[in-house]
């Protein structure tokens, strides 16, 4: 089984830009005022297999890029989140609009059929939905301030 957290928010930036802003994979810490470092730990700084390192106060989670469509969709593993819970999925989907970008964010984690797994990973979500909100609120402003 698994859970999931959607959230989306429209930005007047266009795909492109919003892509430049995400595919930047290592500086997510300039934009989302919650992560207080952030860096590549892998050769690659984009595409399948890059990997960075995020932290958020004490807690470090490696983030290892598993889809790249550029102007379209980001999706990464999350590692480093409470053992129960394994492994969360981010996936990022630019949709084109007449005034600019629909931004959707999904976070997933696959629970199995662990009832503990899911209550904690239900209670996970809660947590992550802020930090959600935070990256949306971040890409947004971060766009804004790429506007010519």
């Amino acid at each position: 089984m698994v859970v999931q957290l959607d959230k989306s928010l429209a930005i007047e930036a266009s795909p492109t830009v919003a892509w430049a802003v995400l595919a930047d994979f290592g500086a997510i810490a300039s934009w989302v005022p919650l992560i207080g470092h952030s860096c590549l730990l892998s050769e690659r700084s984009e595409g399948l297999g890059a990997v960075r390192r995020v932290q958020i106060a004490r807690q470090v989670l490696v983030e290892r890029v598993v889809t790249w469509e550029p102007e379209r969709t980001l999706a990464y593993d999350i590692e480093g989140l409470p053992p129960i819970v394994g492994t969360a999925r981010n996936s990022w989907r630019l949709t084109p609009t007449a005034t600019g970008t629909e931004v959707s964010l999904t976070t997933t984690i696959d629970t199995g059929v662990n009832p503990a797994k899911k209550f904690v990973a239900g209670k996970v979500l809660e947590r992550m939905a802020l930090a959600s909100d935070m990256m949306l609120a971040g890409l947004d402003a971060r766009t804004k301030a790429l506007a010519p």
